[in-house]
């Protein structure tokens, strides 16, 4: 397969293209705004109320008839630019590959002998046109695309921190909220928060500083040279700063100070073959973050449906992930039977790592409003390494995003039948004679839960039986610290969880988090026991995902969960929480 640089086969018929939507755009857009400003989110009707010259009313009622106007002006025009655009998405390829050249101050992130882990996450970041963004209670999607990338990028650009327990007492450390951690003692540091954390580039006067230990609480930690930002001059006692996600509560054995029940840490420390110890025997830590994960390898998103937002996500996560598919799938009438589309699939996926293959796939069976979207699923093969013996290491990532209506779960079922069938297909396409894969991994929003009386016929799917959920014990019963990730879009603003560490904090309590989590549909139950069903204990509908095989790796090798995270730090952006998943991977062989 070729990765499509380009839309179009030819520079003609993308011009041809630019053109027809210049066109159309700005229909598109006084239609947008027009809805749009009869559609408030809470946030903007509690300004209202709070201060009355604040209303939109006026402004409503004066601008309304000037959109009218100009959308019946313009729209001849729009007319004869969708006659042009539309017969040209017949030749529209299905993605856009973008790549960046690799920093060489980049770090390396090569193949060991042994194997490494790698880092995922899935979100849906609800990036509709400013009209529809607002029916879920968002709005300034423009504005929300940038700085949902900058967040992700600066989560996952944050230092790699080594922690190491110093008092026999302490056994753990969990990353959790910094405010929650007792200090008592002048430690010299610096709280950074999960907005406003930006990676300093190392200065090479830098390098000859020694390590900066950081003592809490019987716990030291330690910061590698290249992981430092200096905040003051040489010697200042401010001069080494970490995130708040590495400054961590610490679990004592008098009781310690955490009362989060959703937050484990098996180990802090990854041994010589680049994992943590542990987790072949299944055990993983399991964390409610207020970041992203450092050194995050795959990005999967949902719903980046606006191009002017995709554009500038994209723009900002470049920054971090030199390799991107995005504004991925088909518009009008190609692709998914005769249906026509207005939005395409809306998934992107971004990669650290050389993207080799890809391709899509568009789900046929859409009903209702949702097959107005080119729905599918976007498949890709990564490039990890090389062995000693000069073959290819390779991964196979799936990102989808099913069908959204509840209770059409006969058409997410057929939707789940067909993932499956596109992914072997494009494995067959794709694998060479001497590609070793190490991991074959679906993310995305399957709109479906694990606990729903209603979702009964997901919760069999055989995809189960092919790709294991860390969150996932069977059918109808989850981990007790597994976290739903659909928000209460009716409480978005409120200041409770209007930031990443606030969010973070509600929703490491149970009670706390009722208020603010979508819970199954149907009977509010979810079985502990076959037979027995008790109360659902708080937790949510977890309808994002990230599931990995381990059908598809070589004779002795292995993959394992390494860490698992329910992520907050896009707090009042969209309306999912992230989750995010360290996948070990070991090729038996040992260092010593």
């Amino acid at each position: 397969m070729v990765l499509h640089l380009h839309l179009f086969p030819s520079a003609s018929l993308q011009f041809l293209n630019d053109l027809s939507w210049k066109l159309i755009f700005p229909c598109y857009w006084l239609l947008d705004h027009l809805v749009a400003s009869f559609v408030s989110t809470t946030q903007e009707k509690r300004q209202c109320s709070q201060d009355p010259c604040a209303s939109l009313t006026p402004c409503v009622l004066l601008s309304t008839p000037l959109y009218l106007l100009l959308i019946v002006l313009w729209l001849p025009f729009a007319l004869l630019g969708f006659l042009v655009w539309a017969p040209l998405q017949t030749v529209r390829r299905p993605y856009l590959y973008s790549h960046r050249r690799v920093n060489a101050r980049e770090p390396q992130r090569e193949w060991k002998p042994q194997g490494r882990s790698y880092c995922f996450s899935s979100a849906n970041v609800c990036l509709l046109p400013d009209a529809l963004s607002r029916v879920n209670n968002l709005s300034d999607t423009q504005g929300r695309a940038r700085e949902v990338g900058r967040r992700i990028c600066n989560g996952a650009t944050r230092p790699q921190i080594k922690i190491y327990i110093d008092s026999p007492t302490n056994s753990s450390v969990s990353a959790n909220s910094f405010s929650s951690l007792g200090l008592q003692q002048g430690a010299g540091i610096s709280q950074v928060s999960s907005t406003d954390y930006k990676p300093v580039e190392q200065q090479e006067e830098q390098q000859g500083l020694p390590d900066c230990p950081l003592h809490v609480a019987g716990v030291q930690i330690s910061i590698p040279e290249q992981a430092k930002v200096v905040a003051g001059g040489e010697g200042s006692p401010d001069s080494c700063v970490t995130s708040q996600e590495s400054l961590t509560r610490v679990h004592s054995g008098n009781g310690g100070v955490s009362t989060n029940s959703l937050s484990h840490h098996t180990s802090a420390l990854t041994n010589a073959n680049g994992y943590k110890p542990g987790c072949f025997n299944g055990s993983f830590d399991h964390e409610i973050s207020a970041f992203f994960p450092a050194n995050l390898d795959f990005l999967c998103l949902q719903e980046v449906f606006d191009k002017q937002a995709e554009v500038k996500l994209r723009r900002e996560l470049h920054s971090y992930f030199p390799f991107i598919l995005s504004d991925v799938g088909r518009y009008a009438w190609k692709g998914c039977c005769s249906r026509f589309k207005c939005l395409n699939s809306g998934l992107l996926l971004a990669s650290r790592y050389p993207i080799l293959d890809a391709d899509y796939y568009c789900y046929p069976n859409g009903q209702g409003e949702d097959a107005l979207a080119a729905k599918g699923v976007l498949c890709a093969k990564v490039l990890l390494g090389k062995s000693p013996n000069d073959q290819r290491i390779v991964g196979y990532i799936a990102c989808t995003h099913l069908h959204s209506i509840e209770g059409d779960s006969v058409v997410r079922f057929e939707q789940l039948d067909l993932l499956l069938e596109c992914g072997i297909i494009f494995r067959k396409a794709t694998k060479r004679q001497r590609d070793q894969i190490a991991f074959d991994v679906v993310m995305g929003d399957l709109n479906s839960d694990n606990c729903s009386s209603d979702d009964k016929l997901e919760q069999q799917h055989r995809i189960f039986r092919h790709y294991k959920d860390p969150c996932r014990l069977g059918p109808r019963e989850d981990q007790p610290w597994a976290l739903g990730t659909l928000l209460n879009i009716s409480a978005l603003y409120n200041e409770d969880v209007s930031t990443p560490e606030n969010m973070q904090k509600v929703m490491e309590h149970e009670e706390a988090r009722k208020e603010y989590l979508v819970y199954p549909v149907g009977k509010k139950q979810c079985s502990k026991k076959k037979g027995q069903k008790t109360p659902l204990r708080g937790n949510g509908r977890r309808i994002d995902y990230i599931l990995y095989s381990e059908e598809v790796q070589p004779p002795g090798w292995k993959v394992a969960v390494e860490e698992y995270s329910f992520i907050t730090q896009l707090a009042t952006l969209t309306d999912h929480l992230p989750v995010s998943m360290r996948l070990a991977v070991s090729t038996g062989v040992e260092v010593s």
